[in-house]
Parts: structure tokens; sequence; C-alpha cells
């Protein structure tokens, strides 16, 4: 049989039921494995963009053509029969390469050639270095297009990016791999607010709490050898690019990732609390992945983007 007879990057509405001398039925197979994966009917047939009656269909065709049961249904969830559990272990891999490599294998042969996707879980990071910078490497590049997305669920496979600008994910397929910054946090203030202060100031000045990085006060605290009662609590932010406007105007300090304060501090709008520079032990890398649409164009921003953390980035001192 055929890839071209498998039609499997398309999946008919109207699946019929398999006989004896059929094909093998991979739309079906597909199908299933969706559903093992999810271990609900209704979500597979959703992540396949059908209705749940075309996903009972298929998994009906299936058993009939094995001979077998695959799932029992226990109210809302499906469970895998010992038969079912055994079939899609093994094959579940071998449809993911195939599903892989006809992605990547038509995505070389797509237009739009001077494009690529770069996604990141590093908010602040886009905010105030990546997003200002941008148009640099597009002129660079003869007017390449890049899109930014942002997202801190894990990455996988099946996500639509060519380059991964991360701290604290990690990604399992093939992929080129740069390490970009190690990282170095610091406390800051406004100049107007902290100018010829020494260290006492980070007892009495209310300290900025950024929820989505719980790690960089303690660690913070340690490397100062200070407690959580030495300092004065101040207001919560999300994210430090909302903190930013705040700190730069009010009466307030914040313990943030050197880089992005790092422009403020140059301009003269923020200033270092003296002896509060500290190694997080975090370190910024960018991915590559084998798959993205342009590869190529894809290993030249993360060259650029290497340039781009040296440039920007403040020398150990």
């Amino acid at each position: 049989m055929s890839i071209m007879s498998a039609k499997i990057s398309k999946i008919p509405k109207e699946p019929t039921l398999a006989g004896e001398n059929q094909d093998v039925p991979l739309n079906a197979i597909r199908a299933f494995v969706s559903i093992a994966r999810e271990r609900n009917v209704t979500r597979a047939a959703k992540a396949l963009g059908m209705t749940q009656s075309s996903a009972s269909r298929y998994l009906a065709v299936l058993e009939e053509y094995l001979g077998a049961q695959l799932i029992e249904r226990r109210g809302r969830n499906t469970e895998l029969t010992e038969f079912g559990r055994l079939f899609a272990n093994t094959v579940t891999e071998p449809l993911d390469t195939i599903c892989f490599t006809a992605q990547r294998m038509r995505r070389k042969l797509k237009g739009d050639i001077n494009r690529i996707v770069v996604r990141t879980s590093l908010t602040t990071l886009a905010y105030t270095l990546l997003v200002p910078n941008i148009q640099a490497f597009s002129q660079e590049c003869g007017g390449a297009v890049v899109d930014i997305v942002n997202s801190l669920a894990p990455p996988t496979s099946d996500d639509g990016f060519d380059v991964l600008i991360t701290r604290d994910l990690s990604i399992v397929e093939p992929a080129d791999q740069w390490e970009l910054h190690s990282e170095h946090i610091v406390c800051v203030g406004s100049s107007t607010h902290i100018s010829g202060k020494g260290q006492t100031v980070v007892r009495t000045m209310p300290l900025l709490t950024i929820t989505s990085r719980p790690d960089i006060l303690p660690t913070w605290l340690r490397a100062m050898n200070l407690t959580p009662g030495d300092i004065n609590s101040g207001a919560r932010y999300d994210h430090h690019y909302l903190a930013l406007p705040a700190i730069t105007k009010g009466n307030c300090l914040l313990v943030a990732p050197e880089i992005i304060v790092s422009d403020l501090i140059q301009d003269g709008l923020l200033k270092v609390v003296p002896g509060t520079r500290v190694a997080s032990g975090m370190l910024y890398r960018a991915y590559a992945v084998d798959r993205g649409n342009n590869p190529e164009l894809a290993r030249m921003f993360c060259r650029w983007l290497v340039r781009l953390f040296r440039k920007h980035g403040v020398e150990t001192r």
C-alpha cells in the first residue's frame, strides 16, 4: 500500500466499516491514537477537527478490523483495554514519525520562505529587548518577517514555531541550540529615590513582588544574607513589565533580571542599589527546530540573538 492511498493528512467526514479485504484503516488508527492520548472521545475529536460521532465511527471501524475491543467507557472518561494499550504503544510512535516527516517535507515546498515564527516564554524580555530590536534583524535579512508569540506551556512537536527562546522550558525534538545569557539579578529603584543611599535602603523601601518569577526574591535574599522579615514587602505584579512603570516613577524597589532593566539603568531612569547584583543560576537559550518552515532563517535569527544579548547584556564586574 502506498502512502498516497493512506490519505493520512485528510480525514473524510463519513468513515465506513472495514471489510475483510480492505486496506489497513490508517485514518481510523490516527483517530484511535488521539483517543488513547486524550482519554476522551470528545477531546480527541476536537483535536482532530471532526465531530464526536465521526471519531466514534472511526473507532468502530478499527475495532471491527482488529476483531477486538480497544476502549472501555467509564463515565466521561475512556480507558484502554489491555489490547488497546498494546496496540496504542505499538502504533503511536510510527504514526507520529509519518505525520512529522510528511509535514516537514511539505513545509519545505511551501512559499513564504522569508518568514519565521519565534515563540518565547519570557514575556518581559520580549517586551523590553526582543520587540524593540526586531526591525534590525528584518533589515539585515532582506525584509524577513518575524512573528512573535508568547506561551508558558511546554512546547510540543505539533506547535507551529521555528525558534524557541526560553529560560525554563525544555525541548525534546531535534533542534540546534544557542546559549544566550547567564542571568544576573539586581535590586533597582528610581534614581530620584535611591541616589546617594546604600544597601540599608532595601530594609526600608517597599520591595515589589513578581508572581510569575517566584524564584527571584528567595534567590536574591539568600545571596544577600537576608530573610523575608528583613524587607518591607510591597505590591504584587504578575510580570516584570507591569512593574517597570511603577518602579521608575514610585518610591519602591524591584529585584529583576539585569538584562531587562539595563537600558533603563543606562538612560538614568533606574539605579542599582550598590552591592545587590547576584547570579540567579538561570541560563537563557534559543532553539531552532529542525521541522521549522525556514530552518536556515531560524538559525540566522538565533545567531543574531547571540549578538543582541552580547550587545545589551551587562559585563560581569
